[in-house]
C-alpha cells in the first residue's frame, strides 16, 4: 500500500478559479509541458471552452516531491451537483475555493455539506487575493462563521499568479490522509464515471478501494451482473496512460471492450469475485426537469436512442425512455438536473452525434389523481382532460440564497412573483443576507437563476433541494400555430397565470418564427377558449416590380392571383418550427 498518495477535489462555486488552480498544479507539478499549456487546460470540451464554465469532471494524475497526486476537478453550477457528488465519492479530501471578491456563495455552501456528508478533510482556500477589489478580511470572517473553519487553517492564494499555490498543496500532503486498503487480495472498485471508445468499448474511471487489478483480468460489474475481460488499464495525465496495474488507492481508468452501454453504470462496484459485498454511499441523480426529445426525421430514432447512450455514460444524470407522440412520432422521455443541464445535452446531441431533434417544453414531474388511478405526468401532452382530474400535486423546493444587503427590495419581489415564501433570514460576515425561501419547483427551473442574477445585477447565488408534493391549481395550456396544433409547445401553468403566460407566448413566438409566403396565426388556447393570439405578417412580394408605365388594371390581376395564391398556401401549407426555437423560447 502506497502511502504517499493523496486524493482530493477542488470544489467552489461557478467562476470562482476551480480550473486556473487545476492550472498551477499542472505547472508546479510538471504533469504538462509549458509548451503544451493553456489556460484552463482540463477543461477540452468545445462547450466548456465557449461558455468559459466546467461541465465535466477531469481526472489528472501529478506526481511531486515522492508523492502522487489525484486531482478531480468538478463543475461549479448547481445543475451539475450530481458530477461533484461523484468525484467527492472517489477522494479523501477537497480543497474549498472561494472568490475573495465575491465571498461565500450559495453552491459553496451546498458543495461544503456534500463533503461533509462524504466525511472527506476540507481545505479552505481564498482565492484572486491578487485582485484591487478582493476583500480578504471579510471572507475570511465568512469562512470562520458559515463554515467553522479556523483563520490559521484558511490558505489565502492567486491562482492566476500562482501566489500560495506551492503552500496550498503542501497543506493536501499534510492534510489529507492517504488511501486505506482493507484487503489487499479482493478487488473492490468503484466506477465515478465512463464515456464510449469506438475502439475499447466503455471505458469506465475507477478509484480501487481494495486490491489490485491487471490487463487481461476477467471482472464482475455488482449491479448489472455482468462480466468483462480488461482490455488496458491506466492512469490520467492528463491523457490516458497505459500502467501495467491499478492498486488500492489508485485513480485511473479501465478499458473494458464492453460494447453494450448499459452493462456499465457509474456508481456501480467493480469485482474480481461475483460475492464481493458492493461499495455504499452512492446515490442515484434525481431528475427534476423533464422534457421529450424526438428526431426531426423518424429515420433518426435509433441513431438518438444509441447516442443517448453512450451520452450517458459520460453524463449519469440524464435519464430517459422510450415514448409515442401521434404528432411527433417516436422519441425519448428525458429527465435532467436543470434547464442548463437540457441545453448542454441538445448541443452535444447536435454537435458530437450530427443530430437534429426537437425537445418539447420542459415540465416538472406532477402527481395527478383522476377517478380511476393516481400517477407522476411528466408532461403537458400526458395531462387528462379536466373533468376526469380529482387533485393535482407539484414538487416544492427549499432554495438558498445568498445576496447582498442593497438588493433586499428587489429580491422580495422576485420571491413574490414566483410564489415563493421566505422562512427563514439570516445575516452573514460583512454585508450580506443568507435567505431560505420555499417555492414551486416549475418557477425556479427556468428563467429564477437568470432574473435573480439580473436583479442583484450578478452579486446573488442559489442552490435548491425538493423538499416535498403540494395541492396545486393547474391547467394544460395548448400552443396552435396556423391552425395546427404544436404539442411540444404545450405547457402546464397555473390557472391564475394561464392569460399572462399565454400571451408571453405567443408574443415571443412571433418574434422568433421565420416569416412565410402567408400570414401565420399564433393562438393560445386553454380548455376549448383561444385565449391569446398574434399573427406573424406574410412576407411581401413585389410581382409588379417588373412593370412599368401602361394601363394600371394589369398590376390589379398580379396583385389578385398573389392574393389567391397566398390564400391557397394559408389552406395547404404547414409551418415547420425550426429546432432552435424550443431551446430560444426558454430563455424568456
Amino acid at each position: 500500500m502506497d502511502n504517499n498518495i493523496r486524493n482530493f477535489v477542488i470544489i467552489a462555486h461557478i467562476d470562482h478559479g476551480k480550473s486556473t488552480l487545476a492550472d498551477r498544479f499542472l505547472e508546479l507539478t510538471g504533469t504538462v509541458e509549458k509548451r503544451r499549456m493553456r489556460e484552463q487546460f482540463l477543461d477540452t470540451m468545445a462547450l466548456e471552452r465557449e461558455r468559459g464554465i466546467t461541465i465535466k469532471m477531469a481526472p489528472v494524475r501529478m506526481g511531486w516531491q515522492g508523492y502522487t497526486f489525484n486531482l478531480i476537478d468538478t463543475p461549479g453550477h448547481v445543475d451539475f451537483t450530481y458530477e461533484v457528488s461523484r468525484a467527492l465519492a472517489a477522494v479523501e479530501g477537497a480543497i474549498l475555493l472561494v472568490d475573495a471578491t465575491q465571498g461565500i456563495q450559495a453552491q459553496t455552501l451546498a458543495n461544503f455539506q456534500l463533503a461533509q456528508k462524504e466525511g472527506l478533510v476540507v481545505i479552505p482556500a481564498i482565492n484572486k487575493i491578487d485582485l484591487p477589489s478582493a476583500e480578504i478580511v471579510r471572507t475570511e470572517a465568512e469562512f470562520v462563521s458559515l463554515l467553522g473553519a479556523l483563520p490559521e487553517d484558511i490558505y489565502k492564494i492567486s491562482a492566476k499568479t500562482g501566489e500560495g499555490v506551492e503552500e496550498l498543496l503542501r497543506a493536501v500532503i499534510k492534510k489529507v490522509p492517504p488511501p486505506q486498503n482493507k484487503n489487499e487480495e479482493m478487488l473492490r472498485a468503484l466506477i465515478f464515471d465512463s464515456h464510449f471508445d469506438p475502439y475499447q468499448g466503455v471505458i469506465a474511471y475507477v478509484r480501487i478501494r481494495e486490491g489490485f487489478v491487471k490487463k487481461g483480468e476477467r471482472i464482475f460489474f455488482l449491479a448489472t451482473n455482468s462480466t468483462a475481460e480488461i482490455l488496458e488499464t491506466g492512469v490520467f495525465m492528463p491523457e490516458r496512460v497505459p500502467k501495467n496495474m491499478l492498486s488500492a488507492g489508485e485513480i485511473g481508468f479501465l478499458a473494458t471492450g464492453v460494447k453494450e452501454t448499459e452493462r456499465v453504470r457509474v456508481g456501480d462496484t467493480i469485482a474480481k469475485n461475483k460475492s464481493a459485498d458492493s461499495l455504499t454511499g452512492y446515490r442515484e441523480p434525481q431528475a427534476v426537469v423533464f422534457a421529450s426529445i424526438f428526431p426531426e426525421n423518424q429515420d433518426d430514432y435509433e441513431p438518438l436512442r444509441e447516442s443517448l447512450k453512450k451520452l450517458k455514460l459520460n453524463d449519469a444524470a440524464l435519464t430517459f425512455e422510450p415514448e409515442e407522440s401521434g404528432a411527433l412520432g417516436r422519441g425519448m422521455r428525458s429527465g435532467f438536473l436543470g434547464v442548463l443541464h437540457m441545453e448542454i445535452v441538445a448541443e452535444r446531441l447536435r454537435r458530437e452525434y450530427g443530430l437534429k431533434v426537437v425537445f418539447t417544453n420542459p415540465s416538472v414531474a406532477f402527481r395527478v389523481k383522476t377517478k380511476s388511478s393516481e400517477d407522476f405526468i411528466y408532461s403537458a401532452a400526458k395531462m387528462p382532460q379536466p373533468h376526469e382530474i380529482e387533485w393535482v400535486k407539484e414538487p416544492w423546493v427549499r432554495v438558498e440564497v445568498i445576496t447582498p444587503k442593497e438588493y433586499l427590495g428587489t429580491f422580495g419581489s422576485l420571491v413574490s412573483e414566483k410564489s415563493g415564501k421566505i422562512s427563514d433570514t439570516s445575516n452573514l460576515a460583512g454585508e450580506r443576507l443568507l435567505f431560505k425561501f420555499e417555492a414551486p419547483l416549475r418557477e425556479i427551473i427556468v428563467d429564477f437563476y437568470d432574473k435573480l442574477k439580473s436583479v442583484s445585477q450578478g452579486f446573488a447565488s442559489m442552490s435548491y433541494e425538493i423538499i416535498d408534493y403540494r395541492p396545486a391549481d393547474l391547467v394544460r395550456m395548448e400552443i396552435l400555430v396556423a391552425g395546427q396544433n404544436q404539442p411540444a409547445l404545450a405547457e402546464i401553468v397555473p390557472r391564475g397565470k394561464v392569460y399572462f403566460t399565454a400571451r408571453e407566448r405567443v408574443q415571443k413566438l412571433k418574434e422568433l418564427l421565420p416569416r412565410e409566403l402567408f400570414a401565420v396565426a399564433i393562438q393560445a388556447e386553454v380548455e376549448g377558449r383561444i385565449i391569446a393570439r398574434e399573427t406573424v405578417p406574410a412576407l411581401k412580394k413585389d410581382v409588379t416590380g417588373y412593370l412599368y408605365g401602361g394601363d394600371r388594371t394589369r398590376k390589379m390581376k398580379l396583385w389578385k392571383k398573389q392574393q389567391k395564391g397566398k390564400k391557397k398556401l394559408k389552406s395547404r401549407g404547414r409551418v415547420e418550427i425550426p429546432p432552435e426555437i424550443f431551446l430560444k423560447l426558454l430563455k424568456k
